[in-house]
């Protein structure tokens, strides 16, 4: 079967405050998005390849990233729209006929290891769509309006949900196009079928390593975690 990864890449990062999309920072020499997309090729399992931009970022990524990180490999490059489900919505409309299976990612999770990935394409061979996510290792609680508590959630029923998210691709297609025009609120890829497509939805235990890049922190935190992956490699 043939796979598709669409990365999406057109978010600012204002949270960032770094002047500059986010996915242009470098960590040890190397931009955040180029990790991303090392990831994924680095499986050997994907046919295409679905870069979301921004518009104003579109050429700087090809020149930047895609050409000067991955000469060899032909990626469509597509604009993100105004919410994350339009920019999603618009990868979709550009994979080939051909796509089978489809995993979607923030190009912000640079850390995305190649189990998590392989994993989100195999289980598509049993189930309409999956995600990642790690069990919450905090305590919740659901509030009414009057920010009283209502109920502890028990926390062996929450995940903290990561990408990639993986579909078929029928099954994605059918969810996004029933709810593009109300999908206000809709906050991921998963809700879109879960709400739109009428599929469960199975989690894959992911790893707490699949951080997003969202804060200055985080940036200190993802070189932390290669550095000591490099250390353990050596022993």
């Amino acid at each position: 079967m043939s796979v598709a990864a669409i990365i999406l890449a057109a978010g600012q990062g204002k949270r960032m405050k770094a002047g500059k999309n986010k996915q242009f920072l470098e960590v040890l020499g190397k931009p955040i998005l180029a990790y991303t997309i090392e990831a994924f090729v680095g499986t050997g399992r994907f046919s295409e390849y679905i870069i979301v931009v921004h518009p104003k970022d579109e050429m700087d990524i090809r020149r930047e990233i895609l050409e000067r990180y991955f000469p060899d490999i032909d990626f469509k490059v597509c604009q993100g729209g105004l919410e994350r489900y339009n920019s999603v919505y618009n990868g979709l409309m550009v994979l080939s006929s051909k796509i089978d299976k489809v995993l979607i990612h923030d190009g912000a999770r640079p850390l995305v290891s190649h189990k998590e990935i392989i994993d989100s394409i195999d289980i598509l061979d049993l189930e309409e769509a999956s995600v990642l996510g790690v069990k919450t290792k905090n305590t919740y609680k659901l509030v009414d309006d009057q920010e009283y508590i209502v109920e502890t959630i028990q926390r062996n029923y929450l995940y903290s949900i990561l990408t990639p998210q993986s579909f078929k691709k029928t099954t994605i297609m059918e969810a996004y196009k029933k709810g593009i025009k109300e999908a206000q609120g809709i906050t991921d890829d998963s809700m879109m079928v879960e709400v739109f497509g009428g599929s469960k939805v199975k989690i894959i235990e992911g790893s707490y390593e699949n951080i997003k890049i969202t804060t200055p922190e985080d940036l200190l935190t993802m070189k932390s975690i290669i550095e000591n992956k490099k250390v353990n490699e050596v022993e």
